[in-house]
């Protein structure tokens, strides 16, 4: 076994070469073999902040190529397979624990470890991730060497433990932040963001599709319905157009209330009729959805949505060190006030003249209208199959 401890110096470097978390992974455990540690696999779980689950799993195996990853959900964390897990066990007390599976009289006091000894495997040793704000991850290791591991091998697990950790945590931070920026402002957004661009004013002018819709009677619900009904049917509500918005293209810069503000970026001239066929498709599925949607006591839920075109500011907006990533503009404006005028026709889709001409298609003239704060009435333009 050599001396040179190329796994810990790797780790300790930064793991520079390994962009991502897999290949951190796959990279160490090739450079612990080449030390002479005989592993069979490897796992790596690490917690993390996010909606929809409750962490990460990356799993390598010697005999498999590339390291697989998977997400459980918060749900995992109340099975019993979780409970009764050694991942549950070390993340709870912090302390390592090894079990020489070769040797007879090895307990098998968790159900992860009959399972090992049946496809072979002779020793496994499961070490806290301890993060630098305490918070305990946990990494385990196998052999199927006969014997199990030596004090050597264990010795290079055990120090390759806090270099790891580091590593795994500043991965981890950083995924965090990707994360809440694309939650809470979107995933091109927060690229950006991240990228630089958190100064007030950076701003730029991009072409896009405006998608703009709320709920109607939405202050009548909320003066009759309890406020954790609301919530829930607002969440579900968002449910129908999120994901078919985000599907076709589209980001989600803004939730206002029971309103909604997302933009369809266009990024050619050349590009426009095929974004606002992507719009109208969004919207097709989402008008689909909230028809099967009711409030508690049974009355349909209605909504209004503005599709317009044109060219927006999209960047920081804000004072102070409270900054927003929006876009504005007379654009928007438009959309706005297209909004209000779909909630007068009783429609629930209504889109603009420059809308209507890149995508005239299953749209029909709705007449001119005049539109609060706009001298000229406003051709506009409504669903064909919507009576």
């Amino acid at each position: 076994m050599s001396d040179a401890g190329s796994a810990v110096d790797w780790l300790i470097d930064g793991a520079r070469d390994a962009p991502t978390p897999e290949s951190v992974l796959g990279e160490l455990c090739r450079r612990l073999l080449a030390d002479g540690v005989p592993l069979e696999r490897a796992n790596v779980f690490v917690r993390t902040l996010h909606p929809s689950i409750m962490g990460r799993r990356f799993f390598w195996r010697r005999d498999a190529e590339g390291v697989a990853v998977s997400e459980p959900s918060f749900e995992f964390l109340e099975t019993d397979e979780y409970r009764h897990s050694t991942v549950a066990a070390v993340t709870t007390t912090g302390r390592e624990l090894r079990r020489r599976l070769a040797d007879p009289a090895c307990p098998n006091d968790f159900p992860v470890l009959q399972a090992l000894r049946d496809e072979g495997v002779s020793d496994y040793l499961i070490s806290p991730l301890i993060f630098s704000n305490g918070e305990i991850h946990a990494a385990s290791w196998t052999t199927d060497a006969p014997g199990g591991f030596t004090d050597q091998a264990l010795a290079r697990l055990r120090a390759v433990a806090a270099p790891l950790s580091r590593v795994a945590e500043i991965r981890a931070l950083r995924r965090t932040a990707g994360t809440l920026l694309d939650t809470y402002v979107g995933r091109n957004a927060g690229t950006r963001i991240l990228g630089g661009q958190i100064r007030r004013g950076d701003t730029e002018a991009i072409s896009a599709v405006i998608w703009l819709s709320d709920l109607r009677d939405f202050t009548l619900m909320a003066d009759r319905m309890p406020a954790v009904e609301l919530i829930a049917l607002l969440n579900r509500c968002f449910d129908c157009q999120v994901p078919a918005i985000l599907a076709h293209g589209g980001e989600v810069l803004k939730f206002m209330g029971d309103g909604l503000l997302a933009i369809f970026p266009i990024a050619a001239a050349e590009a426009a009729a095929g974004t606002c066929d992507a719009a109208l498709a969004a919207a097709r599925e989402a008008r689909a959805l909230l028809a099967n949607l009711a409030t508690p006591t049974g009355t349909p839920v209605r909504f209004g949505l503005a599709l317009h075109v044109g060219e927006v500011l999209y960047g920081n907006i804000g004072g102070g060190n409270r900054l927003d990533f929006t876009c504005i503009g007379p654009a928007v404006n438009l959309a706005a006030r297209l909004e209000k005028l779909a909630r007068d026709l009783g429609r629930s889709v209504v889109v603009s003249s420059a809308f209507a001409a890149h995508r005239a298609a299953g749209l029909r003239p709705l007449g001119d209208h005049a539109l609060r704060g706009l001298g000229q009435p406003q051709p506009a333009f409504g669903l064909v199959d919507e009576r």
